[in-house]
């Protein structure tokens, strides 16, 4: 296969691929023949109507933007936005045909010949595959059980079928090891789950409608780009956009405002916000009586008051009008709020005051001398949110809750919300990732499995560090799907020796991926366009039925059809083997919506605009929004909001800052999906080819780092080669990285992010990480 470094390609090809060149596409016979005397064909202008259409969406963990392709004589030719959608593709999703027809596409399933790592196969048979596979699987199962199993599964498929039927299989089997957390977000949904009863609640709909836009730790110019017309319009009537980060990003460009910040501080920053919006009552009262938690009551342990200890949702307050404690629901009572409304000596006080007690050390100095912000610019900030209503903070799992205690970053901002009555109107809120599963329930493709052994799982952070390791068992057999881990999983060397331990890897993919190079089996598996599927998820607002244009790419299959099958061999053939409709069908059960109506285009389960906890309404048991997490304490953790010094930072490790003094943060490009697109010809043309390091210039200077030049940001735990941009859009001690390169391009700058795991969301703590930068050479 032709190596990346050699693939290049002509600007107007580019062109003309995208549709930009020309109304129609050239018909491939128009050039390929010749007259007699050696002159060219006149060439053949195609209609529309030469075409077939057919639609799907980018199925990574993007914005699921609906895509057309247009086929002629059997061959994907060009593809655009669906123009009902209301959204428009990026240059990703229009480069899609480069991905179907890649010059390193997988056609066959391959077995590893060579020493891993070195990306040395040979061609065999589906048969022989699926056989080498049954006698692994057989073989762990006996030696080891079934945790010797793991399946590793993430976000490079978002559909509704494929990662399900995948993890499915291996639970009719009896289980496997799975990955626990998630690299993205597990912070934020330890967050909202016990505080408001729902994860991928997104406010977006409404964006253009807020007067305050508060962009924390996000980029939302480059995650969201395909929305991100809506921040604009909210400028444009009046709105200011500020933006919190390390780095000066591209919604900083666009912004009002961009406030530097130390990397894992943000709760800090939080809390002095909250103690000036106490301060200078700033808050919402009535919405906090009528909608929250904050007037539950609570014992000097530290114990939430119930009527009855059997009943979970029985909260006392204290009712001001008729002098006594009583149930938080209750009609007709006015709930004390502060301590002022309890009676003299109560012998216990309200969730609100907790707060209040937390955020009082947070004063101004305090708050600077942590975070590096002014204390003129912390005031203005906390005054600027609480009083130009209705304000949103984004969130979109942002990089500030990738960090050791993620969970209280992602928490304190809907603390914020709350504490101002900014949940459930038009464009107020905390915009996270959202989809069309907020909206409506949808069914896994098949019925649960009887009889699935209860396995300990793996801290996603930690796949690699444990499986070294035997923790918490050995691992004898690894499926690796719709995961770059090679590019994702922090700590790439000790990912890699993980490869290299596990006796039998199978990686299924179609491209042949970094992962790919240290598999023992690889399997050709389909893209978007090769085959039939729905995605009905937490990213789209739309469900969409995911159509097949063309046929597939030498041998490869649905990951569906390989399970299939599989689960023929070991017995349980009938749950997985009906036709894709099947699967598709069961998904929708229920809901109303149709592979027929889907046939004719995208469907919003709801009418627009869709707002979360509208009216103040979530989805707790109480219908309220919860300050205390009991959660957490029952983890040993403080059950409301509080800061802790992140360890892998110069004031938590100060010794291992000494060897390492930088500050690390990853950022996302708008090149790729994580590593998705990071070999995409097209793409390789219009963008970078190279990582970068951002670093300030009086670091660079005392490190005699050039602009332009390459330099080796490094660690303990391995090195990264980037080429250095020195600037002044980074905070000075602080460097950002590029997330997403292959190892076929260098690598990623996962070699040196950190594998802890974020402590209350088993999540990904990559913005706790220190390094240092060196010149090259």
């Amino acid at each position: 296969m032709k190596n990346i470094s050699d693939i290049r390609l002509n600007r107007r090809t580019l062109l003309k691929g995208l549709g930009v060149v020309g109304l129609a596409v050239i018909s491939p016979c128009a050039f390929s023949l010749a007259t007699g005397d050696n002159k060219p064909l006149p060439r053949v202008r195609l209609k529309l109507s030469d075409y077939q259409t057919f639609h799907s969406t980018c199925a990574m963990e993007c914005l699921h933007c609906n895509l057309t392709a247009y086929v002629y004589q059997g061959e994907l030719m060009k593809i655009e936005a669906n123009q009902d959608f209301n959204v428009k593709c990026c240059l990703r999703g229009m480069s899609r045909t480069k991905w179907v027809y890649h010059q390193q596409r997988v056609k066959t399933p391959l077995l590893r010949v060579g020493e891993k790592g070195e990306g040395k196969f040979k061609p065999i048979s589906w048969d022989d595959a699926l056989n080498l596979i049954e006698k692994n699987i057989r073989e762990t199962i006996e030696k080891h059980g079934n945790k010797g199993m793991l399946i590793s599964t993430h976000a490079g498929n978002m559909d509704s079928i494929k990662n399900d039927m995948g993890k499915a299989f291996f639970d009719y089997l009896g289980g496997s090891t799975k990955q626990a957390g998630s690299l993205c977000c597990s912070a934020v949904t330890a967050a909202m789950m016990p505080m408001v009863g729902l994860r991928y609640a997104d406010m977006r709909d409404t964006l253009s409608q807020s007067r305050y836009i508060l962009c924390w730790g996000n980029n939302p110019a480059v995650t969201m780009q395909a929305y991100f017309k809506e921040y604009l319009a909210a400028q444009k009537n009046g709105a200011r956009i500020v933006v919190i980060d390390p780095r000066f990003n591209e919604t900083a460009a666009k912004a009002d405002e961009w406030i530097p910040i130390v990397p894992g501080t943000d709760t800090a920053l939080a809390l002095g916000m909250i103690k000036i919006i106490m301060d200078e009552r700033l808050y919402d009262a009535d919405f906090l009586r009528g909608h929250t938690g904050a007037t539950y009551l609570v014992s000097p342990q530290q114990q939430q008051l119930r009527e009855d200890a059997s009943d979970a949702n029985s909260y006392l307050v204290y009712d001001t009008l008729s002098k006594r404690t009583v149930r938080h629901d209750l009609p007709d009572i006015i709930p004390a709020l502060t301590m002022d409304e309890l009676p003299p000596n109560a012998g216990y006080t309200t969730v609100f005051e907790l707060i209040r007690a937390e955020s009082a050390q947070w004063d101004l100095s305090k708050v600077e001398a942590e975070t590096d912000i002014p204390t003129g610019t912390i005031l203005r900030l906390a005054r600027e949110y609480a009083s130009n209503k209705p304000s949103m903070i984004v969130q979109n799992m942002s990089g500030a809750q990738r960090t050791e205690f993620g969970t209280y970053v992602a928490a304190s901002q809907f603390y914020l919300a709350l504490l101002t009555g900014n949940m459930g109107n038009a464009g107020g809120g905390v915009c996270d990732a959202g989809g069309a599963k907020q909206m409506m329930n949808f069914n896994a493709p098949v019925p649960p499995a009887p009889n699935v052994q209860k396995i300990p799982p793996i801290p996603v952070s930690k796949v690699g560090d444990w499986i070294v390791n035997d923790r918490p068992h050995p691992i004898n057999f690894w499926w690796i799907m719709t995961m770059g881990v090679l590019t994702q999983l922090p700590n790439t060397n000790m990912v890699k020796k993980a490869l290299k331990k596990v006796p039998f890897v199978v990686v299924a993919d179609n491209l042949m991926s970094s992962t790919t190079l240290y598999a023992d089996l690889v399997l050709p598996v389909t893209t978007i366009f090769e085959d039939l599927s729905l995605m009905a998820g937490v990213r789209s607002h739309y469900v969409q039925l995911m159509e097949k244009a063309v046929e597939p790419q030498g041998e490869a299959k649905p990951d569906y059809w390989i399970f299939a099958r599989l689960a023929e061999r070991f017995g349980f053939g009938e749950v997985f083997n009906q036709p894709i409709e099947h699967y598709i069908d069961a998904c929708l059960k229920g809901t109303g919506i149709t592979r027929e109506r889907l046939s004719k285009g995208p469907i919003k389960p709801v009418e627009f605009p869709w707002i979360p906890f509208k009216d103040g309404i979530f989805r707790t048991p109480t219908k309220k929004a919860h300050f205390f997490i009991e959660e957490w304490q029952k983890k040993n953790f403080a059950p409301i909001v509080t800061y802790m010094q992140v360890n892998e930072s110069p004031k938590g490790s100060p010794e291992l800052a000494k060897k390492y003094p930088l500050m690390a943060v990853q950022r996302k490009l708008a090149r790729s999906i994580h590593s998705s697109h990071g070999m995409n010809e097209w793409i390789l043309e219009v963008q970078r080819n190279q990582p970068n390091v951002l670093i300030h210039p009086e670091d660079a200077a005392s490190r005699h780092i050039k602009n332009g030049e390459w330099a080796i940001a490094f660690n303990h735990r391995g090195e990264h080669r980037a080429i250095a941009v020195v600037t002044r859009q980074i905070k000075k001690g602080v460097v950002c990285l590029d997330n997403g390169w292959w190892e076929q391009q260098g690598g990623s700058s996962s070699h040196v992010t950190n594998d802890l795991v974020e402590v209350l969301g088993t999540g990904h703590c990559c913005n706790s990480t220190l390094v240092d930068v060196r010149a090259e050479g």
